[in-house]
């Protein structure tokens, strides 16, 4: 299956975080990783799977690169009713306000642009002191299986 895991990223954790994704099931798909800042809407492909992995900046915002893809699916509203995506968000419980918005504002995003999406949103709290690898590496397992459910 083709897989793209696109990021959204101010300091390279999520960016970090989709090398270990692709390290952990790149051998059973064909995975290519990309900032959200290098993609538009108008390029996703109803034959690939997307895995997003963002950070939340700010006062709950998206970070700098996935802002303006976000702020097309909000201005366009594509039809990405053949789009099937997956979604994972790093936040920080420290700023309880506006944790992991980020991920809620681009999955909510997309949701409107009728995207379907495989799986409750992932998200990890960097106050907890776990890896974020250990929570997104069975999280990203349960999408795939979940992409297999429905698809049968």
């Amino acid at each position: 299956m083709k897989v793209a895991i696109l990021y959204g990223t101010e300091s390279g954790n999520a960016e970090l975080l989709c090398d270990d994704i692709k390290d952990e099931i790149g051998e059973e798909h064909d995975c290519e990783i990309s900032s959200l800042a290098d993609v538009t809407p108008a390029d996703l492909e109803p034959e690939t799977f997307y895995i997003f992995v963002t950070a939340t900046h700010g006062n709950g915002d998206l970070p700098a690169n996935a802002a303006g893809f976000r702020d097309t699916l909000e201005e366009e509203r594509p039809d990405l009713s053949e789009i099937n995506f997956a979604i994972f968000g790093l936040g920080d419980m420290v700023f309880a306000e506006t944790f992991n918005q980020g991920s809620e504002k681009l999955m909510t995003e997309l949701l409107a642009c009728k995207a379907q999406q495989v799986g409750e949103r992932g998200i990890h709290d960097a106050s907890t002191g776990e890896p974020p690898e250990d929570i997104a590496l069975p999280w990203v397992r349960a999408c795939f299986d979940g992409l297999l459910a429905k698809a049968a």
